[in-house]
């Protein structure tokens, strides 16, 4: 038999163009002319991503294939962290630009609570079709409720009247904060110690010791003490980098925000005697993108401090968040600023060990920092003998709603809502009584008022199904819905979910759709709430069903 011919191979047919979209020549010239000289390094995607939005008001698909072309990353890489963060607006080729201005209005518990809602339905009926009317989560300022931002001008005490009066004056641009300047704070003894330790008149480890007799913890929520943190960080080889985050977030919080329109640099010298004891390379600052008078305040003030011959330091790096309140976790955080989607690590190993770019890192939140020079300055003791029921130091208290002076309250550690009410807020409104409040904002779980007197710290609510958090109090009266408010925080979870993990990102949705009903299905909640909270990567999956048990546990006849 005759043997069989060998088959022929088939040729492969070769592309024209590479895979996906083809650059468009115009659109890449625009990029580049963008960035300039810069280096198209990947970490800095998000700043590029916001420098092209800055510009043309929105990420065009064109656009985002020049940048992905530019800095040699994939077309889906680049589509898919800019489509992860709510404050870039991608744009389908089959899709209009949004228009050229966007008025946001906060629907987080307390805006809500003073009338968001019918804040946002004014607006949408009286500004015009050239106005983007969009409801956003807390934008930080929650002392001032109901909140607006036209463009990144934020509008306190919001009325309809007054932000249609800012959208035709053209007053889309935040102010820049009157803060305490270099100069002046130089001139009040800052930056002295930074400078004692430089010219070796200091010990770091009396630094370290100093914080760990102050009894000083994390004051972004999760409490680490900060003394401990900077020994095991110094203690791994270096080089370390330095990650601060002031990426808050949490509904009912602005106590980051207060201080750094206040005293920028009493913050600073903390991150700089931080530095120099920890021997950081590197430091980078990861700011919320809601605090753009915030943002124009520190470029300002760090190119003053770069500018300063007696103040040799690290190089600083200010980022740049793009609205994802899961960056307030540490290592969604670090993440980010390596130019990624905000999504957690799982951990071990931790960022002390494995953080940013692969090294060790310090990681703080930038209030715990705002207590450094105080404590090295005034000693421990004067910090710790602060305190009641207890309790040691002075916490940072944000408190909004139903009370007569919102704000921040610098009170001592373990004061009960009570006293925080009468002594430091003066009292609620006429006609107001308390009915129910939020010790650690949205995460944090809701109390009753008959618990009143608890106090509040760290780890003394963990027995009610509550904790502290970033100490952001929400005050509600028997005027207000306490279902209304956990539905509000739920919602707010099911928005801010990352995604990455079912638990979370399914069952903040299934939660939320069983809290709209009538009457709650109270097994079947709790049957989820045990799902999300053992199953969660991160705290935001594992706390998001706090306040909706402490209504079932708290408020049963709600």
């Amino acid at each position: 038999m005759a043997a069989k011919a060998p088959l022929e191979k088939k040729r492969r047919k070769t592309r024209s163009q590479p895979r996906g979209r083809a650059v468009d020549s115009r659109a890449l010239a625009e990029v580049r002319r963008l960035l300039g000289d810069e280096l198209r390094r990947r970490d800095l995607l998000i700043e590029y991503l916001h420098r092209i939005q800055d510009t043309h008001g929105c990420l065009s698909a064109a656009h985002l294939v020049a940048l992905a072309e530019e800095m040699r990353l994939a077309h889906s890489e680049v589509f898919e962290v800019a489509s992860f963060y709510h404050h870039f607006d991608v744009v389908r080729e089959s899709e209009s630009a949004p228009p050229a201005l966007t008025v946001r209005v906060c629907d987080s518990i307390t805006c809500e609570m003073f009338g968001a809602e019918d804040l946002l339905t004014a607006l949408e009926k009286t500004l015009g079709s050239g106005v983007r009317v969009q409801r956003v989560p807390c934008v930080g300022r929650c002392d001032s409720a109901p909140v607006a931002v036209v463009g990144t001008n934020p509008v306190e005490r919001a009325e309809p009247d007054r932000v249609s009066v800012l959208v035709q004056d053209g007053a889309t641009e935040a102010d820049l904060p009157d803060c305490i300047q270099l100069e002046e704070y130089c001139r009040n003894g800052g930056y002295e110690i930074y400078r004692s330790l430089q010219a070796g008149e200091r010990d770091p480890k009396e630094i370290i010791a100093a914080l760990e007799d102050s009894g000083l913890r994390g004051l972004g929520g999760a409490g680490f003490p900060a003394g401990r943190k900077w020994n095991i960080v110094s203690a791994m080889d270096g080089p370390r980098l330095m990650a601060v985050n002031i990426d808050e977030g949490e509904p009912g919080t602005f106590k980051d925000r207060h201080y750094l329109e206040q005293d920028p640099h009493r913050f600073l010298e903390g991150v700089l005697i931080a530095a120099h004891v920890v021997d950081i390379s590197e430091i980078y600052l990861y700011l919320r993108d809601e605090y753009a008078g915030c943002r124009r305040l520190l470029e300002r003030e760090l190119a003053a401090l770069d500018g300063d011959p007696r103040l040799p330091h690290p190089p600083i790096h200010l980022r740049r968040g793009a609205g994802a309140y899961i960056c307030g976790e540490e290592s969604a955080m670090i993440e980010s600023i390596e130019g990624k989607r905000g999504m957690p690590r799982l951990r071990p190993p931790f960022v002390a060990e494995v953080g940013l770019f692969g090294r060790p890192t310090l990681e703080h939140n930038m209030e715990t920092l705002h207590w450094v020079r105080a404590i090295v300055e005034q000693g421990p003791e004067w910090f710790t003998s602060h305190g009641r029921h207890g309790r040691k130091g002075l916490r940072s208290f944000s408190v909004s709603g139903r009370i007569n002076k919102p704000g921040v309250h610098v009170a001592p550690a373990g004061i009960t809502l009570r006293e925080l009410i009468d002594e430091y807020c003066d009292g609620m409104p006429a006609g107001h009584e308390l009915q129910a409040y939020f010790p650690g904002g949205a995460s944090g779980g809701i109390l009753p008022a008959s618990m009143d007197n608890i106090p509040l710290d760290f780890d003394t609510l963990n027995d009610h199904g509550c904790f502290i958090g970033s100490a952001a109090i929400i005050i509600l009266s028997q005027h207000d819905d306490v279902q209304r408010a956990a539905r509000n925080a739920m919602r707010f979870f099911v928005h801010e979910s990352c995604g990455q993990c079912t638990p979370c990102r399914v069952g903040t949705v299934k939660a939320l759709e069983l809290m709209q009903q009538p009457h709650w299905d109270r097994p079947l909640l709790e049957e989820l709430s045990s799902a999300m909270m053992d199953a969660s990567i991160c705290g935001l999956g594992q706390a998001a069903p706090n306040p909706l048990l402490c209504t079932m546990k708290y408020f049963p006849g709600e």
